[in-house]
């Protein structure tokens, strides 16, 4: 059997039926094929392809250290590939559901305090170009708790500043619309007539680019451009480890439930699919509230 030939039937399945997102996609087909790179001896014809196939794949991700939350990710993209095969007729096996994923850790997100957060939003010199669309980023990430991917991805047709609102494409095409804040909004007003024409000027190539964040050449910024960006700033005002542009996210999210926001409206904001999803900031305001009360009651 050709097994790559089948990867790509199964990736197209994802794409086309069922809307998985590139980066999704990028991932599902990185870790079946360590998989298959891992067996091919096995799947050359030696033995047949079964849940033990998948075990020996178990063990050896455990014994070369990954993360429990890698282990499960990749587990996840190898089964699913072959309950495909198993569909299609090309294998016999079923028993896959008897590997068992690890258990993952349940870490609370990381996160900014409103004053952290005000602190980073202060931190571009808005009097450069480059400033003051570092500024406009920061601000429209937090006002509007967007996934690094939505921001990059946005088109300026997606953006309905008058009615402060933003059209995102989020995780499987799915697509939301959000609210912007006010002083996001002003800031990406400003930003359209006067920064982003100065960089797109800038452009060698004379490409007219639909998206709203260019970099220095007048190319849309990428993910790798924003973490370098907040990266850039949050060393300026927090030795916090592990803060990342989705520590944004997750401030937002925090910030409105510490704020009395209903978590349903919560989820619909981040687009969730589940609920579940969305509880476990229910958990980080609860630490928030201990951490407070700890701190000023006086009966230690």
């Amino acid at each position: 059997m050709d097994y790559k030939y089948w990867l790509e039937r199964f990736l197209n399945n994802l794409d086309v039926g069922k809307n998985a997102s590139p980066l999704t996609l990028q991932a599902y087909r990185s870790d079946i094929l360590q998989f298959l790179s891992l067996e091919e001896t096995t799947l050359g014809g030696k033995q047949a392809l079964d849940h033990l196939t998948l075990r020996r794949y178990l063990a050896w991700l455990k014994k070369n250290n990954f993360s429990r939350r890698s282990i499960a990710r990749k587990l996840s993209a190898t089964r699913s590939f072959l309950f495909f095969l198993k569909k299609e007729g090309q294998i016999k096996d079923g028993r896959w559901a008897t590997v068992s994923s690890p258990k993952m850790e349940k870490n609370l997100p990381r996160f900014l305090y409103q004053h952290e957060v005000s602190a980073l939003l202060e931190a571009p010199d808005s009097r450069t170009n480059l400033g003051f669309r570092d500024r406009a980023i920061l601000e429209l990430i937090y006002s509007s708790g967007m996934r690094v991917s939505e921001l990059v991805s946005l088109k300026l047709q997606a953006l309905q500043l008058g009615e402060r609102l933003a059209r995102l494409s989020g995780k499987g095409k799915k697509e939301r619309i959000v609210p912007v804040g006010r002083v996001a909004a002003e800031l990406l007003e400003e930003y359209l007539q006067k920064v982003r024409p100065a960089l797109a000027g800038k452009n060698k190539d004379g490409h007219s680019w639909n998206e709203v964040f260019l970099n220095k050449w007048g190319n849309p910024l990428g993910d790798r451009g924003i973490r370098y960006i907040f990266r850039k700033y949050i060393r300026q005002v927090s030795h916090k480890e592990d803060i990342s542009p989705h520590s944004l996210r997750h401030s937002f999210a925090t910030h409105l439930l510490e704020g009395g926001a209903d978590l349903r409206v919560v989820q619909e904001l981040l687009g969730h699919a589940s609920i579940s999803n969305t509880q476990i900031y229910t958990h980080v305001t609860r630490e928030r509230l201990s951490e407070v009360y700890h701190a000023a009651f006086p009966r230690k």
